[in-house]
């Protein structure tokens, strides 16, 4: 008879890695004091470190779970006793910032990454579930946060540089009322009156251009040049122009989306398929019946892509655009100021506030884009 042979389960060695750290940090010191007053009893090391056996422990026992091949259930409970591992973990004096860390510590951090990156890669293959997708990159983007926040204690980073995310959840308890007046400010009355007027004139002068093809000889050119034309010289003098408060930061959001929708306007109503044009065309369609039934179907997507691209624009301009003069309110006049002040975790508070919006709006544009073109082949197949 052939012997039987068992497949390796995809990642058996980073979870053998992760045994071998976890296991070698049990006997190791965990911080300098531990190492400087020399090794203690076994007995008296338990009592004295809850949190590290428990964490250790945890972590034994994700990656013997891990050095098998599992399927939904067994990735999510990876992930799940890995989690715990993690928190337990984050209990530990280096990592509080009450003592410095030593090998012990780092051993179990090494741990740590190799069991998460384990438990992002056997998610990322789940699959039959809508959810299933969302695991990794929900996994990935909780495990850079822990990162940072143990990396950034146990190594004493100083806040200036870089503060700990719970003192950026901290600036954004403290200071909520502030950041809704500056998103107010910025985003509810610059950024959305801003990108509505910008995309709404690149696709009208658009569709004049297609209309009228003599115009592409004298308007693309002028907007070209409008694109070209660099945010900090155009930032100060709409304020010049306009005054310190929304309005001038209105007119650089309109000017940085008009170029992208006019462009991809035309490249999508020039898409439209040359049999389908010479159809309307033999039944005697006039131009707007055209334009409404074959073309804007055809230009949706060049259209809603356009749309994604200008409002991670707009958010841009109209930060950097405070930074030339704002009244006492905004997004960008809050991280100036306050980066001035050194005040630096309200700094990445508003930095937080801002890249929240942008992701929210990009991914309200997405789902705008699988209703309206979800007959366009990158539609989809996404």
């Amino acid at each position: 008879m052939s012997r039987a042979t068992f497949p390796r389960p995809e990642g058996a060695m980073t979870a053998v890695w992760a045994l071998a750290c976890w296991l070698l940090s049990l006997s190791q010191p965990l911080s300098w004091g531990e190492a400087a007053e020399g090794a203690a009893a076994p007995a008296q090391w338990l009592l004295s470190q809850p949190w590290a056996v428990l964490g250790a422990a945890l972590g034994v026992l994700a990656a013997v779970w891990g050095l098998r091949a599992t399927g939904r259930a067994g990735s999510l409970g990876l992930t799940g006793v890995t989690a715990l591992a993690a928190l337990a973990w984050l209990q530990l004096p280096p990592a509080q910032g009450a003592a410095s860390a030593a090998a012990g510590f780092w051993l179990g951090v090494l741990g740590l990454a190799g069991l998460a990156w384990l438990g992002i890669q056997r998610c990322a293959a789940l699959q039959g579930r809508p959810s299933d997708g969302v695991w990794a990159p929900l996994l990935f983007g909780a495990w850079v946060l822990y990162a940072w926040q143990l990396l950034t204690v146990a190594l004493d980073v100083p806040r200036v540089l870089l503060p700990a995310p719970a003192l950026v959840l901290e600036a954004l308890w403290l200071h909520a009322a502030t950041l809704g007046g500056d998103f107010v400010q910025t985003v509810l009355k610059a950024v959305l009156l801003g990108w509505a007027l910008g995309s709404g004139l690149g696709f009208a002068v658009a569709v004049a251009i297609d209309r009228q093809p003599f115009l592409q000889r004298g308007l693309l050119p002028l907007a070209s040049l409008s694109s070209t034309v660099p945010l900090v010289g155009v930032a100060p003098i709409a304020v010049m122009w306009f005054g310190f408060d929304w309005p001038s930061k209105v007119a650089v959001v309109v000017l940085m989306t008009f170029f992208p929708m006019l462009v991809s306007t035309l490249a999508g109503l020039q898409s439209a398929g040359r049999l389908e044009r010479e159809l309307m065309h033999s039944y005697a369609a006039s131009y707007g019946r055209t334009l409404w039934s074959l073309r804007l179907p055809a230009a949706s997507p060049f259209v809603l892509g356009a749309l994604k691209v200008n409002a991670t624009l707009a958010l841009i301009g109209a930060i950097v655009a405070e930074f030339f003069g704002s009244p006492t309110l905004g997004l960008g006049f809050r991280i100036s100021t306050e980066s001035s002040r050194m005040n630096m975790a309200l700094v990445w508070a508003a930095i937080t506030v801002a890249a929240l919006t942008g992701s929210l709006a990009y991914a309200l544009l997405v789902r705008l884009e699988r209703r309206v073109a979800f007959w366009h082949p990158s539609v989809r197949s996404a």
